[in-house]
């Protein structure tokens, strides 16, 4: 996989920024069609990584996975996600550093990965968003990594990350000479993210410490999220529209309960999947299954260095746990309903989040809407 790396100086932003074409005033104003959440959107899917160097903080680099829609191809590979040197899990949907589809301006999500995690933890959301018609960006945290854990405050590292990378994308999007070119709605960020990532997405809308808010994000999607470090104070200033989602057999509901009870926003969910558990809303069972299909056994784990995946695997993956897809649908579903309303400006997304609907339809969660 090509890697391509931009320092992201104040000469470069403001030139970006004197540039006729401005990301987030594109001309592009066809809609995306609606598609129902719980189907892959109309677009091919590409995959490709790249290298987000922030000048700001003494040229903090961030690994980055981008997946986005794509012009099919079909002399291009399927991208593969490596687990073990050059080996690992082969996309069905993605194909690897493909053309980006130019028929849009299309919209951002940002996904951010758990505590000490890898930003491919998530791949069926990442791939069903891009095929809905996001462009999806999933760095890895540097210092709070399963390769990298020397950061002394990860916490504080979390919220601007997100920043850099909407920085990155825009100074991507208006280069003239970039394959995103005018292709990136960088005003109006989604973000989303799993436990720590969840903190992520949460902190960025609230600010945190004396890290303001970023104004570019609109919408936030926090997924069984960590929200111990967040004051009262701080999640009284959310206010953006937010959905919570979280297993009910996670102990970190609570913060999910806290975090809806505090905010000030005016469009709140709250998604809480019957009988899930805090790794059911990751592709742990993908990975493991891969690793057993390649004859690394759980006993075998330990000498890899993926000791920690053998008890969630054991409580997620095995019997008596909840069916991971169960969960895993819900989370899409539950993702495409809610950015495809508050990133699309789709009101056709409506139905899909009430308390109604999921009463007739959803027997396997427990909705909550202000509404």
């Amino acid at each position: 996989m090509k890697k391509r790396q931009r320092l992201l100086t104040g000469s470069v932003l403001a030139a970006c920024a004197a540039m006729f074409f401005a990301c987030g005033g594109s001309s592009k104003t066809e809609p995306i069609p609606f598609t129902p959440p719980d189907q892959l959107g109309p677009y091919a899917v590409g995959h490709t990584v790249d290298m987000v160097i922030d000048a700001s903080r003494a040229g903090r680099q961030l690994l980055v996975d981008i997946w986005y829609p794509a012009l099919p191809d079909d002399a291009v590979e399927f991208t593969t996600y490596p687990l073990q040197g050059d080996t690992g899990i082969t996309s069905e949907i993605a194909y690897r550093d493909a053309k980006p589809d130019p028929a849009h301006e299309w919209p951002m999500l940002i996904f951010s990965h758990g505590f000490g995690g890898i930003n491919t933890q998530s791949l069926p959301l990442m791939e069903y968003a891009a095929s809905r018609g996001f462009v999806v960006v999933s760095p890895e945290h540097t210092g709070n990594t399963n390769s990298d854990q020397s950061s002394t405050d990860p916490g504080g590292d979390r919220a601007p990350d997100v920043s850099a990378v909407i920085d990155f994308m825009h100074a991507r999007c208006t280069n003239t000479e970039d394959p995103f070119h005018s292709l990136v709605n960088t005003e109006r960020v989604g973000v989303m993210g799993h436990s720590y990532g969840g903190f992520t997405a949460t902190s960025i809308a609230t600010g945190f410490r004396d890290q303001a808010a970023d104004p570019r994000v609109v919408a936030i999607m926090p997924i069984a999220a960590a929200n111990r470090e967040i004051t009262d104070e701080e999640l009284t200033r959310l206010t953006i529209p937010a959905l919570f989602l979280c297993g009910t057999l996670d102990r970190l509901l609570a913060q999910q309960e806290r975090s809806l009870a505090l905010a000030s926003s005016d469009t709140l969910f709250g998604v809480s999947v019957l009988g899930a558990t805090h790794t059911h809303f990751a592709n742990i069972c993908q990975i493991g299954d891969w690793l057993i299909s390649i004859g690394l056994t759980k006993d075998a784990w330990a000498s890899i260095g993926a000791s920690a995946l053998t008890g969630p695997y054991e409580a997620t993956c095995e019997p008596p746990a909840l069916d991971i897809e169960i969960a895993l649908r819900a989370q899409n579903f539950y993702a495409g309903a809610f950015f495809g309303r508050y990133l699309l400006e789709q009101t056709a997304y409506d139905e899909y989040l009430t308390e109604e609907y999921a009463l007739a339809n959803e027997p396997g969660v427990i909705f909550f809407s202000n509404q």
